[in-house]
């Protein structure tokens, strides 16, 4: 397709989506309002970016994020550092701080991402299987989870806790709304009052003005290299929570007699910090990204989800190609419109964690960074590629152009 008649499509495509587009500028400047209020709550000063050696008793900054973090997500407590090396890690933190061998986890929204399952049952790598550690699952009716089924295996299997993933991960159902999440925990809750439950919100941070610990989540976990990190953050992970159970992640990750008490960061703090901030714009972009090549794709006949002018409740646009070579080709696309490693070529490969090939286009500035503009896909039918990110609008809205220009 020529240029012309490729920049005329997306030109409509963003008439089209006027109306939701300023809906997630209110979410936005509602977010951002709750971000700027917790950084004065708090007093984040200039000397909180300092960095910190040794054992990081005289650290200021770490704390200070902490703080933040507890704030904007509505919790007693937090655990937000550079040593959580990606969002598996921040999400196990919990799991293996919590669960003791008998417990039961149960995960009510299907089988975990890729990369989490050896981690709860793999044989002979320190999984949660190797300590004693029961899991089921509950699998999802379409995009809604199976409440009945859900309390039927709660009062039959006693779980300790109950796992919720809110983006899709390798699937093909849509990512959970934070509410939609409230009125799970809510039926949860009054079946078993006592039962722990536990979102992955990996992907979802701040793309609506509520997050699910603002619903009764008890302990919630995500990457900083995605929605929260605002495209800035270097590295890093959360978890938020309540106290007590944010105390017992943070045991995990050092120690539990030191817990959050020690870890230093020769770096400074001022990348997380700013991130941070900058986070509900970011995300805002990404939203309006992901919603106009959905629009573009559409008029190409190319399947996607969220559907075409659907509201999202994550950053990632799952584009349904139904065969490799067309999978590998729009991944290739992706790498070509980088601003690093645009020369680069991916191709399919066996990715740590995953256990199927996988093609990974990331040009990005901070590696496999997934608030930026990139995406992946394991090679399995019906090849599926899941796009993710943007951290501007225009990136994004030049990668519609592309694709209408080598795929329309």
């Amino acid at each position: 397709m020529e240029k012309i008649k490729a920049m005329e499509i997306v030109e409509q495509c963003e008439k089209e989506l006027e109306s939701i587009f300023k809906s997630i500028d209110k979410i936005a400047l509602k977010n951002q309002e709750k971000v700027l209020n917790a950084f004065k709550e708090v007093s984040v000063q200039l000397t909180n970016f300092a960095c910190s050696s040794g054992y990081g008793y005289d650290d200021m900054g770490k704390p200070k994020l902490c703080s933040v973090y507890a704030r904007v997500f509505g919790t007693e407590d937090a655990l937000v550092c550079p040593q959580i090396t990606c969002g598996t890690h921040a999400l196990t933190l919990p799991l293996f701080g919590i669960l003791r061998p008998g417990d039961t986890l149960l995960s009510i929204t299907g089988m975990p991402y890729d990369t989490i399952i050896d981690s709860i049952t793999g044989e002979g790598n320190g999984s949660l299987k190797d300590f004693g550690i029961k899991f089921e699952i509950v699998e999802m009716n379409g995009n809604q989870i199976d409440i009945n089924e859900t309390i039927n295996q709660i009062k039959k299997l006693n779980p300790k806790i109950v796992y919720i993933q809110r983006s899709r991960g390798y699937s093909a159902r849509d990512a959970l709304s934070a509410y939609y999440i409230g009125d799970i925990i809510n039926q949860i809750k009054s079946v078993k009052p006592d039962v722990i439950v536990m979102v992955d919100n990996c992907y979802g941070e701040f793309t609506e003005d509520k997050e699910p610990t603002d619903f009764g989540a008890d302990i919630m976990a995500g990457s900083l290299i995605k929605n929260p990190g605002g495209g800035i953050a270097p590295t890093g992970g959360y978890v938020v929570g309540r106290k007590d159970l944010v105390a017992l992640a943070a045991g995990r990750l050092t120690s539990p007699t030191l817990g959050n008490e020690v870890g230093s960061y020769m770096a400074s703090y001022y990348p997380y910090f700013q991130g941070f901030f900058m986070a509900p714009h970011v995300v805002a972009g990404a939203l309006k990204g992901s919603l106009l090549l959905g629009c573009v794709l559409d008029k190409i006949g190319i399947e996607s989800t969220p559907k075409a002018g659907e509201m999202t409740h994550d950053i990632i646009r799952s584009i349904k190609f139904g065969a490799e070579d067309k999978l590998v080709k729009f991944c290739q696309l992706v790498q070509s419109m980088s601003p690093v490693d645009s020369n680069v070529v991916p191709f399919p490969w066996d990715m740590p964690g995953y256990n199927d090939k996988v093609i990974m286009a990331a040009g990005t500035f901070v590696q496999g960074a997934s608030i930026e503009l990139s995406c992946d896909g394991p090679i399995r039918p019906p090849y599926i590629c899941y796009l993710q990110g943007g951290i501007t609008y225009e990136h994004v809205k030049l990668l519609a152009i592309a694709t209408l220009e080598k795929l329309g």
